[in-house]
């Protein structure tokens, strides 16, 4: 295996391929936008989810089976988010002052809601009345300013006589995770994308940042508690926006909330995936949420027989009509707790979070549940004219000021209980429990389904055109659902049957075709050729939360909640691809597979489920999915993002599960998609390395596996 670690340097030569008579075969379906196919394709395969919930939900009609559901269902929601962490004792605090208001104070502080990982607070006290009060954990927006955003709120609630705890949540206020210390600001751009950087690495051992966000409010409530002020049994909760998501998973986790109220996210699945929103946040979208039976109503439905109140605009982009689907659920569902008169539905004109017109009726629900008021409520619009009177930290950033943890960081360590060992193999015996087990793993985390036979789909020849020693078909091949996939496939000239390549990569069909690439070298050496261009082609132009991100992570969470992944989507295309090669006339046993970039771990997967494909290049891939945990900054990693994956393999166990077959990872990258080096290469790889060392040992043969690092030119034209 050493000897064939080693420096490869490649030279990329582009022409241009020339001009060709092009003819229509016969006909072919409609060619789509490919990520509108998949988006329709995904909200398919969730709409039967929710037909089946939905089911189940209606067959419940007594208040014991509603007390089971609701028991499994809390259980399934907190599996979601990735569990909880320990939380023990009072959490330890630090204070920075007051600033007095009018009709109440504002104290700064900070707690820890996990050692070191520290919590940017303003708690507004009442100064009139001696208490103990009532208190509500309020959480913003996914808005820059944080805490700062509820100051009206904050002072509102406080003049009616109640505490309330006012957070930064992760990436927000003074918690940015990814700090340009140069500018204090993120450098990986908005909160959501913040959300959506901070998950990827939980996400990687079966967890999610929403884990942390609960945990952050279930300690502020543990605060809470242990001040004299404050009635530890009328603690509520209430935030609009991404405040309401945060306040709707911790009312259905934390029976300690007894009163909650959810602004402007409350719908339902059914009417948010084909609306022009969408998916939105990381935290918002749950692997698997939808395969395993959930939907909005649930988070409610938790929390019963509690008060709850769900806050709805009108115009928001959380569809109305989803939220009448979720309380009218939700509604019969507290019927059968006894508990019809305590599920509010309170409803105003305008956009998203427009509560300025039900702001009365938000605070008399608070008043008349923690309070017992039922008088009705005054609400005074508050303005704050100076940002930096609520600031906890001279710097205004704990990063820069506390330090202490990060999600990256505890992550981080974390993922040393949680990751699977990497395998050294040194028998036969344990390479084929090695594949065996990946064989399972693969299809259960990836959700690829197609298996390899000889069941050919339609491909569909949309134009071909003779070149010099073969002939090209462009070509539409069927693949879920009524989606197509498009491609070429290159036929020698010449007759008998012949070896085949597969060949993966997001490039223009410029590249592609053009003289002396890829596809022309090896069509002109004897090889059936298919080149695809993997779905979704182009990715599209959904919403960019952050540029480290990428095109794809929005349509990868879409994917998620209904426990698919992009990776395992492509898989079953080159699995198609290998099926439909392994039964023409034309093609021989012999079938490659290469894949470029992204397509690369594709290639690699496909090669563990079908051992029909006997050689596998991954070119320009990630190297280790491990690296995407070292490194906070990664970038584009979303496209080969498969939840909880370290828990049961990296991409070094794929390359070994291939054996005794030819394999090549050439020119690996880290998870900024930077080149590796040797150094770097040898230690993510290191048990592969000695592994394969054993085999060929075994085998007392030359090396089949090569791992090369790329140096790349360009010729001038």
């Amino acid at each position: 295996m050493n000897a064939a670690l080693r420096l490869t340097v490649l030279v990329t030569l582009i022409g241009v391929a020339g001009a060709v008579s092009v003819a229509v075969q016969e006909p072919v379906p409609a060619l789509r936008d490919a990520r509108q196919q998949l988006i329709d394709s995904l909200n398919r395969v969730a709409g039967a989810h929710l037909e089946e919930r939905r089911r189940a939900v209606a067959a419940i009609t007594t208040k014991g089976a509603a007390e089971r559901r609701q028991a499994a269902v809390r259980q399934k929601l907190l599996n979601a988010i990735g569990g909880l962490p320990d939380r023990r004792g009072k959490p330890s605090v630090k204070t920075f002052g007051t600033v007095e208001a009018d009709g109440f104070r504002v104290e700064r502080l900070a707690y820890e809601s996990l050692p070191g990982f520290w919590v940017t607070a303003n708690v507004y006290v009442p100064t009139a009345g001696s208490g103990p009060f009532p208190a509500i954990v309020v959480a913003p927006g996914h808005g820059a300013g944080g805490k700062n955003e509820n100051w009206s709120w904050g002072g509102n609630f406080a003049r009616s006589g109640i505490i309330v705890l006012a957070y930064d949540p992760i990436g927000q206020g003074e918690r940015l995770q990814y700090v340009d210390t140069g500018k204090n600001a993120s450098y990986v751009g908005n909160p959501t994308g913040e959300h959506g950087m901070a998950n990827i690495g939980p996400m990687l051992i079966g967890e999610t940042v929403a884990r942390y966000m609960v945990n952050d409010a279930m300690r502020g409530v543990d605060y809470l508690s242990g001040r004299p002020d404050v009635d530890d049994e009328r603690i509520g909760a209430f935030g609009c926006s991404g405040g309401g998501t945060a306040t709707a998973y911790f009312a259905a986790l934390d029976e300690r909330v007894k009163a909650a109220a959810s602004a402007c996210y409350i719908t339902s699945f059914r009417a948010l995936l084909p609306s022009a929103t969408g998916v939105q946040e990381a935290e918002q979208s749950l692997p698997r949420f939808l395969s395993d039976g959930l939907d909005f109503a649930d988070w409610v439905e938790a929390a019963a027989p509690r008060p709850y109140a769900i806050v709805s605009t009108q115009d928001d982009m959380f569809p109305f009509d989803g939220a009448r689907q979720t309380y009218e659920e939700a509604k019969r569902v507290y019927g059968l707790l006894g508990a019809a008169d305590r599920l509010l539905w309170i409803t105003g004109p305008g956009g998203h979070g427009n509560l300025g017109p039900v702001s009365r009726e938000i605070l008399a629900f608070f008043t008349r549940h923690l309070e017992g008021a039922n008088a009705p409520a005054t609400f005074t619009p508050l303005r704050l004219e100076r940002r930096e009177q609520l600031l906890v930290t001279s710097t205004g950033q704990v990063a820069s000021s506390l330090g202490g943890e990060t999600v990256h960081s505890l992550n981080r360590e974390r993922a040393q209980l949680l990751m699977a060992a990497q395998p050294r193999i040194e028998n036969s015996r344990a390479l084929e429990q090695l594949q065996r087990r990946l064989r399972t793993d693969v299809r259960a985390l990836t959700g690829a389904a197609v298996q390899p036979d000889r069941v050919r789909r339609p491909i569909f020849t949309v134009t071909t055109e003779q070149r010099p020693g073969y002939r090209l078909d462009t070509v539409a091949i069927a693949s879920d659902d009524d989606m197509t996939v498009s491609g070429f496939v290159a036929f020698p000239n010449a007759t008998g049957k012949h070896p085949a390549t597969i060949l993966m990569a997001a490039q223009p069909r410029e590249t592609r075709l053009a003289e002396g690439g890829e596809l022309d070298r090896l069509a002109r050496a004897g090889r059936v050729v298919v080149a695809l261009e993997p779905r979704p082609t182009p990715p599209g132009t959904e919403s960019i939360k952050s540029p480290y991100l990428g095109g794809f992570n929005l349509l990868s969470l879409r994917a998620f909640l209904v426990g698919k992944t992009i990776v395992g989507l492509r898989i079953d295309d080159a699995l198609r691809a290998v099926n439909w090669l392994s039964g023409h006339d034309a093609v021989s046993g012999d079938i490659a597979i290469r894949g470029d970039g992204p397509h690369g771990l594709v290639a690699l997967h496909a090669a563990v489920l079908d051992d029909r494909i006997r050689s596998v290049s991954a070119r320009h891939a990630l190297t280790s999915y491990r690296m995407i945990l070292d490194q906070p900054g990664h970038r584009n990693v979303s496209e080969v993002m498969i939840p909880d994956v370290l828990r049961h393999y990296d991409v070094g166990d794929l390359l070994l599960a291939t054996a005794p077959r030819r394999a090549e990872m050439i020119g690996p990258v880290d998870a900024a998609g930077v080149p590796v080096g040797e150094a770097a290469l040898r230690m993510a790889l290191a048990h592969v390395i000695e592994s394969e060392g054993k085999l060929e040992a075994l085998r007392q043969e030359a090396p089949r596996l090569t791992i090369a690092i790329e140096a790349t030119a360009t010729p001038a034209p």
